[in-house]
């Protein structure tokens, strides 16, 4: 394929997603709004969006008469064209569960439940995803959360131990033929957080999590962009120099003066390294009533004027499936790999 040719396909991929975009933004548009907002021509427009009603990923309307003249056609883009399968691995206070959302191309649920499993593997994590697939044709991407490191498809260190060292991610897009995004939870719910707050530019922000029984754990939005590191183990701070051992340290994380020292420490840490404009403080031990003390064990060391918002939210489900929704549909979005960094 000649440069030229393989150019213009990347430019043509690039239009379909402004023109799907743009629809999925207006709801409800015409040729000329769509131009308007991508600032691609009319004609370009047109010929995309007759390529997808003959796909039928967008329905054609009534026309639009209402400013007199010839009426406009207008489009809108159909969420049932396909769905997305999300799911939620957990393992809280020893109960194992996975919460499954199944979302449309438009990001809103259709359906949700919860089930509590006395293990998790990949059998049981296969088996469900085989009977949703065998229930809806449609499904076009798999989203996965899981509580552990994450590498390219395969799963390291994991709070749910028979998925530690599973190259997950290959086995389920070899079988259903459809992208798979597997993330670290954290990852995906600070993500969510991030979309949840609606910041008006690109800013720095960080999730900390404190589980019962389980090591902490965070994830990071440096500059609007999720920060997982060279190989995502960033975010992994039970690592972090505490000066005891990991044993020791879950030990003192379950105590009223443990946490307040070691929860310091932790969130100490990433003000100096990231300097976010928030920390969302989540899991099962943090409380209210430790947010002064948190605060105040920061300020020895920070100066007040870097000093972020902190808030303890516990449950923070929202937030981890709106992060994973986001993502495993931008895996169905064609982007053109830019070398320049923000």
């Amino acid at each position: 394929m000649s440069s030229h040719t393989h150019n213009t396909i990347h430019v043509k991929k690039m239009n379909v997603e402004l023109v799907k975009n743009a629809l999925k933004a207006q709801g409800i548009a015409t040729k000329a709004s769509i131009a308007g907002l991508t600032k691609l021509s009319v004609a370009t427009c047109g010929t995309i969006l007759n390529e997808l009603l003959a796909a039928r990923e967008i329905i054609e309307l009534e026309p639009d008469g209402a400013n007199g003249g010839r009426p406009a056609k207008q489009y809108k883009y159909n969420a049932e064209f396909g769905c997305v399968i999300c799911l939620l691995v957990r393992t809280e206070g020893g109960i194992h569960s996975i919460g499954c959302s199944i979302v449309n191309l438009l990001g809103e649920t259709v359906s949700e439940t919860t089930v509590e499993l006395p293990r998790i593997d990949r059998e049981v994590i296969d088996h469900i995803i085989e009977g949703i697939i065998n229930d809806k044709e449609n499904v076009q991407a798999i989203g996965i959360g899981i509580p552990g490191v994450v590498h390219r498809g395969v799963i390291g260190v994991c709070d749910v131990p028979d998925l530690a060292g599973m190259p997950l991610g290959a086995y389920l897009e070899e079988k259903y033929g459809v992208p798979v995004t597997i993330e670290n939870d954290m990852n995906m719910t600070v993500y969510g957080f991030y979309h949840l707050q609606n910041f008006e530019e690109d800013k720095t922000f960080a999730v900390v999590t404190f589980p019962k029984n389980h090591f902490p754990g965070a994830g990071f939005i440096v500059d609007g962009r999720i920060l997982s590191g060279n190989t995502t183990f960033g975010g992994e701070v039970s690592f972090l120099p505490f000066g005891v051992t990991r044993e020791e340290q879950l030990r003192q994380l379950h105590t009223e003066e443990g946490f307040i020292r070691l929860g310091v420490m932790t969130l100490a840490s990433i003000i100096a390294i990231i300097n976010p404009v928030a920390i969302a403080i989540t899991g099962e031990l943090p409380r209210e009533s430790q947010l002064k003390d948190l605060r105040e064990g920061c300020l020895k060391d920070i100066p007040e004027e870097h000093m972020p918002q902190l808030i303890i939210q516990n449950n923070t489900h929202r937030e981890y499936m709106t992060g994973l929704v986001a993502a495993t549909l931008e895996s169905l979005t064609y982007r053109l790999q830019v070398t320049e960094k923000r």
